[in-house]
């Protein structure tokens, strides 16, 4: 009797992942865009958030790993988790973990591993990212019931950690390095890895030095455009909330667009507006659990005073349940 091949089991899960994996698609588009809500709604302050589906090639590659001379995988459809996969990059380490904090306030976390501290706690520099392994809860969030029962991989990282994630990867896993080569790459891509983290901690101290002054500067405004420019508005908000981060420089124009909507089209009308509310009493209403930029708290006062109106206008149609949610915080006669 000729011994079982070991290789049917891998076989088979490809065949089912290459079934399965076009009806991914749309469930990892679905996912960048719940991410990417969640963290607008949170006030945090990130580069970008992207998605892909793990190719059939990339997964057959996996599934046939071995480890000390056995599969790696013996349930390949159920223990490769990164089918669905998402990048989130942060601009600097403090909100790596506050993207980590709205996961697990929000999601279902099943995993979550910082291999940045697990190096660190190794004695080494290197790779240095976020791990986080979730899914949606029960009840899922607003609108995005068909979600459930998908799990996503997601990474979360500063933008310096992922150019040397990205970079080292090119190197090892798409060139050849040669092996009389490989002493002095591993000794410069640590050095690397060591000065990207004192970088990072600069441009941590950069913005804590600059907490409170305008964000650089977004592009010049169209004179034919009634709205507010961005460019004002920023610096508006970070005279007016000085105890702020900045926010996505794509949403001063964006909340600018709201103003428009309210008739609000002068820095002195909205600051005329804005002292009909309490700051401090809008804080405690929200009990921010993160580092909430400046266009979130303007958010916020707008929604305090307009209420149903506010969550009413045309640019605010993609998160009506949130904003209601919020505005019974506000309303909540507990304090």
């Amino acid at each position: 009797m000729s011994p079982p091949d070991r290789d049917v089991p891998v076989r088979e899960a490809v065949r089912e992942y290459a079934a399965l994996q076009p009806s991914l698609r749309p469930v990892t588009a679905r996912y960048v865009e719940l991410v990417t809500a969640l963290l607008d709604e949170a006030g945090i302050n990130y580069l970008s958030v992207d998605g892909r589906t793990k190719s059939v090639a990339s997964f057959a590659a996996k599934a046939a790993r071995q480890a000390d001379g056995r599969a790696a995988y013996a349930d390949p459809m159920l223990q490769i988790t990164d089918q669905i996969g998402l990048r989130v990059i942060t601009y600097v380490h403090s909100d790596v973990a506050a993207v980590a904090e709205v996961f697990e306030d929000q999601l279902r976390v099943l995993e979550d591993r910082d291999l940045g501290e697990e190096t660190a706690n190794a004695g080494r520099f290197g790779y240095a990212s976020r791990h986080v392994l979730l899914e949606v809860g029960d009840p899922p969030p607003a609108s995005y019931g068909d979600l459930v029962g998908h799990r996503a991989s997601v990474q979360v990282r500063t933008v310096l950690q992922h150019a040397w994630a990205e970079f080292e990867h090119d190197i090892r896993y798409k060139g050849t390095v040669p092996e009389n080569l490989a002493p002095d790459l591993d000794r410069r891509f640590t050095l690397a890895a060591g000065l990207l983290e004192l970088a990072d901690q600069e441009f941590s101290a950069i913005r804590a030095r600059l907490q409170g002054s305008a964000p650089p500067t977004p592009p010049e405004a169209d004179p034919s455009d009634p709205r507010i420019s961005g460019q004002e508005l920023a610096a508006f908000l970070a005279e007016r909330y000085s105890d702020a981060g900045w926010s996505r420089t794509d949403h001063y124009g964006w909340i600018s667009g709201l103003l428009l909507e309210l008739g609000i089209t002068s820095l002195d009308e909205l600051a005329g507006l804005l002292t009909s509310v309490d700051p401090d009493a809008i804080i405690r209403r929200m009990g921010y659990r993160y580092p909430a930029g400046a266009v979130r708290r303007l958010d916020d006062a707008l929604l305090a005073i307009f209420g149903e109106q506010y969550v009413s206008l045309t640019g605010n149609a993609h998160r009506v349940p949130l904003l209601r949610a919020r505005l019974a915080k506000l309303t909540s006669s507990d304090e």
